[in-house]
């Protein structure tokens, strides 16, 4: 093999092992997008085991920009950012927070959501964040709250949990002292107590979190491309409507809109 032929086939090898991810979305046809089907209305598991919910939307309007098929992926928190590096997903709409951390492993869009986080307790128990210094606090497992909440109270106790309703399932039980998490899933938690009269959401926020779509790192064009459909269903109204649908108030959530999306 003469070395023009070899460094023609290097050179073709390495562009298609560097090929665009927007460029092979749109020949497959289809988009695969990372959700999680376990923190309504963000993300649920309907009767006909689809998924539906506010980041499953996001995630439709992105694949109608390109032009391509929604496939939904159910993911547990734990995974997202590995999902995204490996190319298991090609976006991730999960509840993701943006953080300095996280964007040295993947390309964050713009925030899409705000949300404070807040913690759920019995009424009066815990009246400032300082209170809860050494009570035994529920997380969901794998979320940058979690994290949050053992840096914030490094004396406390501090159990994950797979998800948020198991937690609240415990605090109802007495088993833990209090929830914390982001605003919009606890206000959902506790519309469903069966003794809600008895708990409340702190009027205090711990933190308040921006919620982000992720793509892998190098990914410019699809990362433009996300941003760009972000502003446009700002600028359209169409991310108002999306929000209203899921957090308005004739909603199980109910929850108003303290934000906008911004480049």
């Amino acid at each position: 093999m003469n070395k023009f032929l070899l460094a023609s086939l290097f050179a073709l090898s390495s562009l298609a092992s560097h090929a665009d991810l927007l460029d092979t979305i749109k020949a497959r046809g289809s988009m695969v997008a990372g959700v999680r089907a376990d923190i309504p209305p963000f993300g649920q598991r309907n009767k006909n085991q689809t998924v539906s919910g506010y980041d499953v939307d996001f995630a439709g309007a992105i694949a109608k920009k390109l032009g391509v098929k929604l496939v939904v992926q159910d993911l547990d928190p734990n995974e997202r950012i590995s999902a995204v590096k490996t190319g298991k997903i090609d976006i991730l709409v999960a509840t993701f927070t943006k953080t300095a951390e996280r964007e040295r492993e993947v390309n964050c869009s713009n925030g899409y959501f705000v949300a404070a986080q807040k913690v759920l307790s019995k009424k009066g128990k815990f009246p400032s964040p300082e209170s809860l210094a050494k009570a035994n606090i529920g997380v969901a497992r794998g979320t940058t709250g979690s994290d949050l909440v053992r840096k914030q109270y490094p004396k406390a106790t501090v159990i994950a949990f797979d998800d948020i309703p198991e937690a609240v399932r415990f605090l109802e039980d007495g088993k833990i002292d209090a929830v914390v998490d982001d605003e919009p899933s606890l206000a959902r938690s506790l519309s469903k107590m069966s003794n809600k009269t008895q708990f409340e959401l702190s009027s205090y926020a711990n933190a308040t979190e921006i919620y982000a779509i992720a793509a892998k790192l190098g990914e410019k064009r699809l990362m433009n491309l996300i941003n760009e459909t972000l502003i446009e269903m700002e600028n359209t109204g169409e991310a108002e409507r999306i929000f209203n649908q899921w957090f308005g108030p004739q909603t199980a959530t109910p929850f108003p809109r303290t934000f906008k999306i911004r480049g």
